[in-house]
């Protein structure tokens, strides 16, 4: 029988131990509050920022629109370098710290703007022309733009890994429970986070002005910072490794100096260089070129002592050939997400929208435009607890058998809303715009029309039901056909396609401006009422019709997935 002390001991020694050693769940309350607030911080500021530039600094609404599409592409792809260099070089830790202090810098630096009333351009909007910044007042403001855009990439690339990595111990059950728990109360962060910002930063902002608006995110970036220095020496700081992205060049290295060697009908497993305990010995015979790359050419010269490769600009392991087949492969499904997540990146002009419409929804209290939002984010939570909760279980009970639908199946749907979305947006944008010619707002953009901005619920129901079946959907899809060492490629996707989608949509309005405006009034004009962006929306809906078609096509090219295949074969087998 064991001594009572020697199981107080037992019970005593973790808690002794707790702030001793490295890692654990007391570092994740840390990392959770880094990201919360460095999310309410930045997502506080993007709603009313199409007012801020068009009001403050005297843009065109076009230009302002291109200014935040670059932004936010430079935004969503940054994280994709801040992996690469944090995973190669400089460890997640310094890429956290680094993006952190970058993020608050760049906040101050635009909350400086407002506290400068040089910075501040005098602009009639009645007017035809308009007293624009000069070029220091520009250059503070994209610097501002350009810092946070970079301190993004070093905290969102890495803070969801750094997170893992305090519990990544494979033989811990405790730990695996605890990072499951960590992954949840991580994207209710983000969801609440986003709460907050269109919530109460946006009305801050419209009821006490810029400067008390801009001066809250500053703040709370600096508390962002702040509880993630405060764990510090309690972290575990992982050293950096090779990145996939350096292995996957050394796949088209390799494959392009071996290009002239034939292909053997007859492989064998000898032929080619794999890792040792390895289940992968032969390439697939897709995109057969590539497998040049791990053929053995001399044994003895091609590896060394220990079986790896001398060389591994001229050999690579096939394993790697593979991983780039993956990619490769899921390519073109990934560019049909790039039209869903265009359409995400018009949230500028429904705020303009928004101003112009009656927002009470008491005699005493308005909705500020900036937080109509609200109801996107509303209805993904809204739906993703119906889905999982309520759709799927009633229909598996009625069906007999587990229901679910696969992920392609869920982006197409995805597709098909976010088409439905833009054709909402436009149907509410004409009933708008004629009854402001009707009222004898014509040359008065800034007029508020006889018309509720409730008008403008559909178009944000559809988005977020949109949102919620390809985006969701999407990053499952990456997940689950992409090899498990590519985690942190597919994590990066759907980031990558909105980085892309905002330099497509800036291309899309900046084509607009320029062949509508020739022939008079433009249609994104900054005169919303005189502008046809009713035209301009149902362009975007063709556009993502003609993307739906275009999905349909890849889809059906690329065949069922991994996981549908397995579930065939378990169904012949029962």
């Amino acid at each position: 029988m064991e001594n009572p002390s020697d199981e107080k001991d037992m019970i005593k020694e973790p808690l002794l131990n707790t702030y001793k050693t490295k890692g654990g769940f007391k570092t994740l309350p840390f990392i959770i509050a880094n990201e919360a607030f460095e999310g309410v911080a930045s997502f506080g500021l993007m709603p009313n920022m199409i007012l801020y530039l068009t009001r403050e600094f005297g843009m065109q609404i076009a230009s302002a629109a291109n200014v935040l599409f670059l932004w936010s592409a430079a935004t969503n792809f940054m994280p994709i370098l801040g992996a690469y260099l944090a995973d190669s070089y400089v460890g997640r830790y310094r890429m956290i710290g680094f993006g952190s202090i970058v993020s608050l810098m760049g906040m101050v630096l635009l909350w400086l703007t407002t506290m400068n009333s040089q910075a501040k351009i005098s602009c009639s909007q009645r007017s035809s022309s308009c007293n624009f910044s000069t070029a220091f007042k520009l250059l503070h403001l994209y610097a501002s733009f350009g810092l946070m855009a970079i301190g993004a990439g070093g905290l969102r690339s890495s803070s969801l890994a750094f997170g893992a990595d305090q519990l990544d111990k494979r033989d811990s059950i405790r730990n695996a429970a605890m990072l499951e728990s960590f992954f949840s109360w991580y994207y209710v962060s983000k969801t609440a986070s986003a709460l907050i910002a269109v919530t109460f930063i946006v009305y801050v902002q419209d009821k006490m002005g810029w400067m008390v608006g801009f001066g809250i995110p500053v703040l709370l970036m600096f508390l962002s910072v702040l509880s993630f220095f405060l764990a510090s020496p309690f972290y575990i700081k992982l050293k950096s490794d090779s990145s996939l992205l350096t292995g996957f060049t050394q796949v088209l290295v390799a494959s392009y100096k071996n290009r002239h060697m034939r292909l053997s009908s007859q492989a064998t497993p000898e032929m080619y260089h794999h890792i040792n305990g390895s289940m992968l010995l032969l390439p697939s015979e897709k995109l057969r070129f590539l497998n040049k790359a791990c053929i053995i050419k001399n044994p003895l010269q091609d590896l060394s002592p220990d079986g790896r490769a001398t060389d591994p600009w001229s050999l690579c392991t096939v394993n790697q050939v593979e991983e780039l087949k993956a990619l490769i492969r899921v390519i073109p499904l990934w560019s049909a997400g790039i039209m869903m997540s265009v359409t995400i990146s018009q949230n500028s002009f429904p705020v303009l929208q928004a101003a112009s419409m009656d927002r009470h929804i008491t005699p005493y209290f308005e909705i500020p435009a900036g937080s109509f939002s609200v109801f996107l984010v509303i209805t993904i939570t809204l739906w993703i607890t119906l889905y999982d909760r309520v759709v799927l279980p009633l229909a598996s009970k009625i069906s007999g058998k587990p229901c679910r639908l696969n992920e392609k199946k869920r982006m197409g749907i995805g597709l098909f809303f976010s088409c439905m979305s833009m054709a909402a947006m436009a149907v509410a944008e004409s009933v708008r715009r004629e009854l402001a010619i009707e009222e004898g707002f014509s040359d008065d953009p800034q007029a508020v029309v006889s018309m509720s901005a409730m008008w403008l619920l559909p178009h944000y129901i559809f988005a977020g039901l949109g949102e919620a079946f390809n985006a969701i959907g999407q990053n499952e899809f990456y997940y689950s056909q992409l090899p498990k060492s590519m985690s942190s490629i597919a994590s990066t996707l759907f980031g990558l396609g909105m980085s892309v989608a905002s330099l497509v949509a800036s291309f899309i309005l900046s084509t607009v401006d320029n062949a509508t405006k020739k022939g008079g009034e433009s249609w994104v004009s900054s005169n919303i009422n005189k502008a046809h962006y009713d035209y301009y929306y149902w362009l975007l809906t063709g556009l993502c019709s003609a993307n739906l078609m275009y999905f349909l096509f890849c889809s059906e090219a690329y065949g069922p997935c991994e996981g549908d295949r397995s579930r065939v074969l378990d169904e012949e087998d029962g």
